[in-house]
């Protein structure tokens, strides 16, 4: 029912479906993250990359699938995911749905003094292992702590920096450039049977564990945007505070490196957390390259008034961008990617100054009409 066609292997490529003695290409729009997730189930290739975009594996042939997957995600076959109706809109063959899958389906660091340092754990379709240190170098590093939210590679202690393993020892040999979103996107040699002793275990300290705290945003979209958590003495804890507004927002955002802050919140009832609370009230003056270099404490009064709600951050690194039904990639209806779904964005008030920081964000040049 389903094969992935021009990429390296059959786990990634062009998806196609087959129909009708015909297989035919499917249109992005209608082919979303979960049924990218279902499709590296089926064909046993691991979970799904982030998805690079559309065509990315050449253009197909042909006439386009017509349906609509709207897959739970928890679905071991395409074909048994929910259909939506046909749609009459032309999907041109630019607008070509791609999966990359990969076999790691895991990563972490453990046994370190924060979220951000210790032994790399890998987790191969399913089974967590200790990745041998070697060829691990400053390049498959970066791309990790930036992968984990944890900024980017200070070092690369060698040896028992963080205790002995348990689980099998993967000998994968990562090859990154650095600038790799996720460790699955980097080239991979798995090294012969040579064994790798005790102690060779690669390792990697992150800039996000600098000082004693780091930050994530959960519940949102993307890493860019959700909930306020901080990573204190061991623990993930609640940001809490009355009066967050977005000069707080706007270190948060900086801090994890996804741009300017677009909106800072307190999110509703059903979204807050329930775990322990890490910081409770802060006050930055926006320039601050870290939330933990803001002034966090309250007075007494403010304190015993119970600062109770959780704080959120929308940053614009969050909202990705692009253009359907055009003569090209640099023409067409705009629309965002938020909270897992593409949508289009209203007209109202939309001018050439908004059209131009589309263009100018496609690396499209400027905006003419």
């Amino acid at each position: 029912f389903v094969r992935l066609v021009g990429g390296k292997n059959h786990c990634s490529g062009r998806v196609e479906i087959h129909d009708k003695d015909q297989w035919k290409p499917v249109c992005d729009s209608r082919f979303g993250p979960k049924a990218a997730d279902v499709v590296c189930t089926e064909l046993q290739c691991g979970v799904a990359l982030p998805d690079p975009g559309p065509a990315h594996f050449g253009e197909g042939v042909g006439p386009m699938w017509d349906g609509e997957l709207q897959c739970v995600g928890n679905e071991s076959l395409l074909i048994s995911c929910p259909r939506g109706s046909s749609r009459n809109q032309p999907c041109p063959h630019m607008n070509s749905a791609v999966v990359t899958c990969t076999q790691y389906t895991g990563f972490r660091l453990v046994n370190g003094s924060t979220a951000c340092e210790g032994r790399v754990e890998v987790q191969v379709l399913g089974t967590w292992g200790t990745l041998c240190s070697t060829r691990w170098d400053l390049s498959d590093a970066h791309v990790l702590c930036r992968q984990l939210n944890c900024g980017f590679a200070e070092s690369i202690p060698g040896g028992e920096h963080s205790g002995r393993e348990t689980g099998p020892v993967w000998r994968d040999s990562f090859h990154c450039e650095g600038t790799e979103a996720h460790l699955g996107q980097c080239p991979v040699i798995t090294l012969g049977v040579s064994p790798c002793s005790h102690g060779n275990n690669a390792a990697v300290i992150c800039s996000g564990s600098a000082g004693f705290a780091s930050l994530r945003l959960v519940g949102g979209g993307s890493r860019c945007d959700g909930r306020v958590e901080i990573f204190q003495h061991g623990t993930w804890g609640r940001v809490l505070d009355d009066q967050w507004d977005v000069q707080e927002a706007s270190v948060v955002c900086r801090q994890l490196r996804c741009g300017e802050a677009a909106r800072a919140y307190n999110p509703p009832k059903p979204e807050r957390g329930t775990g322990p609370v890490g910081l409770r009230g802060v006050r930055c003056a926006g320039h601050e390259a870290n939330l933990t270099l803001c002034n966090t404490s309250l007075p007494e009064s403010a304190l015993a008034a119970g600062v109770v709600e959780d704080v959120g951050v929308i940053c614009w690194g969050s909202l990705r961008v692009r253009l359907v039904n055009g003569a090209g990639r640099c023409a067409g209806r705009v629309e965002i990617y938020y909270q897992g779904s593409w949508g289009t964005v209203c007209d109202d008030g939309w001018d050439l100054s908004d059209a131009a920081v589309v263009c100018r964000q496609l690396g499209c040049g400027g905006a003419v009409e």
